[in-house]
């Protein structure tokens, strides 16, 4: 059953079952000792899934039966020169683990919706490329979760279904682009889902939703084909989950099929480090926008922990012009101009524009009164990303909020509100991820306390390129300081 408090409006299905409140890492190490069963894992999640989906609307389509039938869709990686096979010895570290991948991510057997109502997707032939990466890992695979119309939005909230609920409190955003998986992490179905980043997509919906979401390094994973093909590629893949270790378990794992050797190995990191970093401390971006007081204050909070602990943390302004939001308005808005005008040879032949969400017509709209500035804009962003990297030659991290302001409520930033006011109300909302996008520096999203009306609070840490060590031992200091609660904890 699903678990409803009569004080509150939030909505979580951990049960004493066979997953209990468990991280992943925990779980695989009970399925390794016989504690519990894949197949008796596997039946929980799914009826913790059948009853918080009700509230949550996080699932875009599950694979229930084939995920009972077969108990794990683990794959073996490919022999290639720049792919390792798993160890010989047994099964991958997550075997059996129940997990969502999202649904502008190609899965054999199930249609890819990309959260749009402009396509009629047919079931995939084929895994694609990331996906193989995803499942070496051993998860079995329920289905696929929610996302705004081509990830556009920083809600989850499509036009033509309904929006993606926070378990925090169902009448708030569960954050976007993966805020499907967000809520189902959060929401205690499964302890880790597939998420990817090209703006914040990752961080946001942690942040929303009180989880831990690391955006890699880019090209620290195998890139989508989508990816691919961006001038600028702003894309990375990775996990949402409710603890560090198992983002950290996660991204050393994934070296077994793929590592980068331009980028350094990600040891198995287990622990802080003793050594004292530089951090960075950023509050406001340059606008008129001031971040709000909440965030403000867990952003002073977190700095005063890092302080504590002998970290030498300082104040510094964010490190871009005022520029650097029409830019990536513009790169963002290009991508909108993209998908409307290429989508029937790019995405599908049954891809019909004029079922697009208001979103994606007035940002398609907006780039193609600006396209003249195209030359310029890439230009720019790519200056800004190498002066965003000279950062880290003075600086370890960086911390600053994910979001300007507390999660939004439903409606707020809806694809249905006027173009320009939505566009108003993101430019607002959204501003401190996507640096690092541009750059293709790691960022970590981690909680840091609850608003008034009880939902999550998140703050960012930025690295250097290929510095997710860095990030994951600081996570895992402040992790230990008890700085945050999971939902199970504070609503049990």
């Amino acid at each position: 059953m699903t678990t409803r408090t009569p004080h509150s409006d939030s909505c979580h299905a951990f049960l004493d079952d066979a997953l209990g409140t468990s991280d992943a890492t925990e779980l695989a190490q009970c399925l390794k000792s016989g504690e519990v069963s894949k197949a008796e894992v596997c039946e929980a999640a799914i009826q913790r899934a059948q009853s918080v989906n009700t509230y949550l609307q996080a699932i875009a389509s599950n694979c229930f039966e084939a995920a009972i039938t077969t108990s794990s869709l683990a794959l073996k990686p490919s022999r290639t020169s720049n792919q390792k096979k798993q160890h010989s010895s047994g099964e991958a570290l997550f075997s059996g683990i129940p997990t969502f991948i999202k649904d502008n991510t190609p899965v054999k057997g199930i249609p890819t919706s990309h959260g749009t109502d402009a396509l009629r997707p047919k079931p995939e032939n084929r895994h694609g490329p990331y996906t193989k990466q995803y499942l070496s890992q051993g998860f079995t695979l329920l289905g696929k979760s929610t996302l705004p119309e081509f990830g556009f939005n920083a809600t989850t909230e499509p036009s033509h279904k309904p929006a993606t609920r926070n378990p925090w409190n169902v009448h708030y955003s569960s954050g976007a682009s993966s805020g499907g998986a967000a809520a189902l992490v959060a929401a205690g179905v499964v302890p880790i889902a597939h998420g990817n980043d090209g703006g914040g997509s990752i961080r946001i919906p942690a942040a929303c939703c009180g989880l831990i979401g690391l955006k890699p390094s880019r090209n620290r994973h195998v890139n989508s084909t989508q990816a691919r093909a961006l001038p600028i590629n702003l894309v990375s893949e990775g996990v949402l989950t409710r603890s560090v270790r198992d983002t950290a378990n996660f991204h050393h794992e994934a070296q077994k099929y793929y590592h980068n050797s331009k980028l350094p190995p990600l040891p198995l990191i287990d622990s802080p480090s003793k050594k004292r970093l530089r951090i960075g401390l950023i509050y406001d971006l340059p606008t008129d926008y001031d971040t709000d007081t909440e965030t403000r204050q867990a952003v002073e909070n977190t700095a005063r922990q890092l302080q504590e602990m002998k970290h030498h943390v300082e104040e510094i302004p964010f490190p871009a012009p005022l520029s650097f939001a029409e830019d990536f308005s513009l790169y963002w808005a290009m991508m909108a101009f993209m998908v409307k005008h290429t989508g029937k040879l790019a995405i599908g032949t049954s891809f019909k524009a004029k079922r697009l969400d208001n979103l994606t017509h007035g940002l398609a709209g907006y780039y193609q009164k600006n396209a003249h500035k195209t030359p310029q804009f890439l230009y720019r962003l790519r200056q800004r990303a190498q002066e965003f990297q000279a950062v880290f030659d003075r600086y370890d991290l960086l911390l600053s909020p994910v979001l300007a302001q507390t999660p939004a409520t439903l409606g707020h930033i809806s694809p249905n509100v006027p173009f320009d006011e939505l566009f108003e109300r993101l430019t607002r909302y959204v501003g401190f991820t996507p640096m690092a996008n541009v750059a293709g520096t790691p960022a970590i999203s981690l909680p840091a306390g609850l608003s008034k009306h009880h939902l999550p609070i998140g703050i960012q840490l930025c690295a250097g390129m290929g510095q997710e060590q860095t990030l994951l031992e600081t996570a895992f200091e402040l992790e230990q300081a008890q700085l945050w609660k999971h939902l199970f904890e504070t609503y049990p």
